[in-house]
This record gives structure tokens, C-alpha cells and sequence, in this order.
């Protein structure tokens, strides 16, 4: 990806994590993100030939146990607790704003 491609796609990740950058840090983040890239490339370069493929860098396989129903308090008791209850859910303040 070309520099200014990559400073455009830097400026539209920003707007979506809602980020105000100072054309410093635009700058900053931009070189230290190349910076990974490249060295993403070298890795590349590294020959894997004879390295086993794994998904997992410890051998462990299914460490999940199995669901179990258990006891627990009924809804009527949970919502006891609820400030706001709507559609048979907890209610809570909006903390973002909607965009028009």
C-alpha cells in the first residue's frame, strides 16, 4: 500500500473509532503502522518449509467442559433488581449518541 493510500485509510479508521488526530499524530501513527507492515513483510520472507503448521502455540486440545443446568434464580427475581425493564430485558441508559 502506498504511503498516501495508507495516511486515507488511516484518516477513515479514526472517523469510525470516532478518534480526533492532529496531523502530528496522522503522521506518528502512520509511520509507526508502516513500520509494522514492513516487518510483517519480512516475516514473509522467513522459509516456514520445514516448520509444522499449528493452530495453537500450546498443544492443547478441547479444555471446555460440558454445560450443565444448574439452579438459579427465577426472572421474576432477577428483574428485582432491574431499574428499567423493557420486552422482558434490563433497560439502560443510552451511552452514545445516535447520528442523524
Amino acid at each position: 500500500m502506498e504511503r498516501r493510500d495508507f495516511k486515507e485509510q488511516l484518516k477513515k479508521t479514526a472517523h469510525l473509532a470516532r478518534l480526533h488526530l492532529t496531523p502530528e499524530e496522522e503522521e506518528l501513527f502512520a509511520k509507526q503502522l508502516q513500520n509494522i507492515l514492513d516487518y510483517f513483510k519480512k516475516l514473509q520472507e522467513l522459509d516456514t518449509s520445514n516448520v509444522e503448521p499449528m493452530a495453537h502455540v500450546l498443544p492443547l486440545y478441547n479444555i471446555w467442559r460440558e454445560d450443565e443446568v444448574k439452579e438459579s434464580i427465577s426472572q421474576e427475581e432477577a428483574f428485582k433488581n432491574a431499574p428499567e425493564i423493557e420486552d422482558l430485558g434490563f433497560k439502560i441508559p443510552r451511552i452514545m449518541k445516535r447520528e442523524e
